[in-house]
């Protein structure tokens, strides 16, 4: 009878109780560094990204503006820390022709944005715009150029225009639209998706067009070298950058790109909201698929580039929803729960555990547009959970990467499996650590116990992302219903760090 009960006990307490998750975090690091760079967005010509969403004009009496951008968003975007922001495109940039958004606003000619929503802009935003803008922001430029539909000749002219301190004929039609200093882009996009939008190109010819045009884009100044980026690979067409990383001499490019969206099926994408259990998992397969991306990538990059000189820059990334009922399509506005920001942690750690080849990252987009970290509605403005996910990371930005290892419970759904939790460290310039976390594990929480070696932390503090319903969002009419708070679920003893996080949550601890 007893042996019985025993058995009993053991079984029930089998059912009841998962095996705890176990990390390492590591103290000797290799000396990488996670660049800031990882943490970029994206705006592009697209919907209400740059029209309503950062530019609402000069002229506009109801929302305080400084030269027609958003005071709000410069703020919000601020405190965000964007290191750097990429523009015009995207599919746009290689219909975008640069000379038509300079000079005075009413001279400049119209343009029909057939990419997206066939709408007219009349190119009130451009170069001398974005460039200010970014100074307010603080944020480096990155520029898209027109390999599609411009010429060689168009793409030298813009460099020399914004980035030339001599007198030269773009120098001088800078200086006539109002700018005397150059404003020093170092950040240059040599065409987009030349495999699709961009051209419809097969590798080889595009890597062909790709050293006729990075030759003429001369570095203006020797102490502020332009950095010159290969449109890459979409998602697994790991031949791409075969081709690319064996056709193209590493002194004629600093980056090749990669771009991945988080999407159930790009024929069924499914609702932003009110989404099943299903279609959470599969997205969250989606984004997890990232891992397996980057590494195949690199090892195809390090088979050419050992030294690993050249970056990949994954200048797309974020998860991909059918439009909110009643826009247009075209627009790609789509609200933003607690999956987004599951799909935001997680992707942001394996940049982080990847950062010695991963040394530039794009968010798409900025706001109004697929994943945003703001969304706009005339005068009023709010943050998404994905903003507050970068918000809290950012403490990872120019920080010293420190190797951490999880053994990690299975998230399930039906005869599939995921890790239930992933995470990076890194060691700021203050002797701070910090670790983030997030556990994608819809319903489960997760107990997680860190092996922390010989460290002598002294406190550990955090702050939490979660939200009852993974399907939560902030509207407009309850912008703050998801936000960043203390986390208390953390505790330092010994040698272990023992961390308790809630079903579908992100955290990040500090450590002294």
């Amino acid at each position: 009878m007893k042996k019985n009960f025993l058995s009993l006990f053991a079984l029930f307490c089998g059912l009841n109780v998962s095996a705890q998750n176990t990390a390492e975090l590591g103290s000797q690091s290799d000396g990488r560094i996670i660049s800031k760079h990882i943490y970029g967005h994206f705006a592009e010509h697209l919907g209400r990204c740059i029209y309503d969403g950062f530019y609402v004009g000069e002229n506009n009496t109801k929302i305080p503006n400084i030269e027609g951008v958003r005071k709000d968003v410069v703020e919000a975007l601020k405190k965000l820390k964007v290191p750097n922001l990429r523009w015009p495109g995207g599919c746009f940039a290689d219909t975008y022709h640069w000379k038509d958004g300079i000079g005075p606003k009413a001279n400049r000619p119209t343009i029909v944005n057939t990419w997206w929503g066939g709408v007219t802009e009349n190119n009130s935003f451009g170069t001398h715009d974005f460039l200010n803008m970014c100074e307010l922001l603080g944020a480096e430029p990155y520029l898209a150029g027109n390999l599609a539909t411009g010429t060689v000749q168009e793409l030298a002219d813009w460099v020399q225009y914004v980035n030339f301190g001599g007198e030269s004929p773009m120098s001088k039609l800078r200086q006539q639209n109002g700018r005397k200093e150059p404003w020093k882009v170092k950040f240059w996009g040599v065409g987009n998706e030349a495999w699709g939008c961009g051209g419809n190109m097969k590798p080889e010819y595009y890597s062909n067009e790709y050293r006729k045009y990075s030759t003429f884009m001369t570095n203006w100044d020797n102490n502020n070298k332009i950095f010159r980026i290969a449109s890459g690979a979409n998602s697994s067409d790991y031949n791409w950058t075969e081709v690319l990383m064996k056709n193209i001499s590493q002194n004629l490019v600093e980056g090749v790109a990669l771009h991945h969206y988080s999407v159930i099926e790009w024929s069924k994408k499914g609702p932003a909201t009110n989404f099943s259990d299903e279609q959470y998992f599969k997205t969250m397969k989606s984004a997890y698929f990232m891992e397996e991306l980057v590494n195949k990538h690199i090892e195809i990059m390090d088979k050419y580039d050992s030294k690993k000189k050249v970056a990949l820059v994954v200048d797309e990334w974020g998860g991909w929803y059918d439009v909110e009922p009643g826009t247009n399509p075209g627009f790609l506005y789509q609200q933003n729960t607690i999956r987004d920001a599951m799909i935001a942690g997680l992707t942001l750690n394996i940049f982080n555990n990847h950062s010695d080849r991963i040394r530039m990252a794009n968010l798409a987009q900025a706001i109004n547009v697929l994943q945003s970290v703001i969304l706009t509605k005339e005068e009023k403005m709010l943050l998404t959970p994905t903003y507050h996910v970068l918000e809290m990371y950012n403490v990872h930005q120019d920080a010293e990467w420190l190797p951490f290892t999880i053994k990690s419970n299975d998230f399930v759904f039906g005869g599939d499996k995921l890790p239930a939790v992933s995470g990076s460290a890194s060691k700021d310039k203050s002797g701070a650590t910090h670790i983030s976390l997030t556990n994608i594990d819809a319903k489960a929480a997760q107990d997680v116990v860190i092996n922390i070696g010989s460290a002598k932390f002294k406190s550990v503090s955090g702050r939490i992302l979660t939200s009852e319903k993974l399907g939560d969002y902030n509207s407009f009419e309850s912008p703050d219903k998801i936000k960043p708070t203390a986390f208390k679920g953390a505790s330092v003893k010994g040698g272990e760090l023992k961390v308790k996080l809630p079903a579908h949550s992100v955290v990040v601890l500090e450590l002294k």
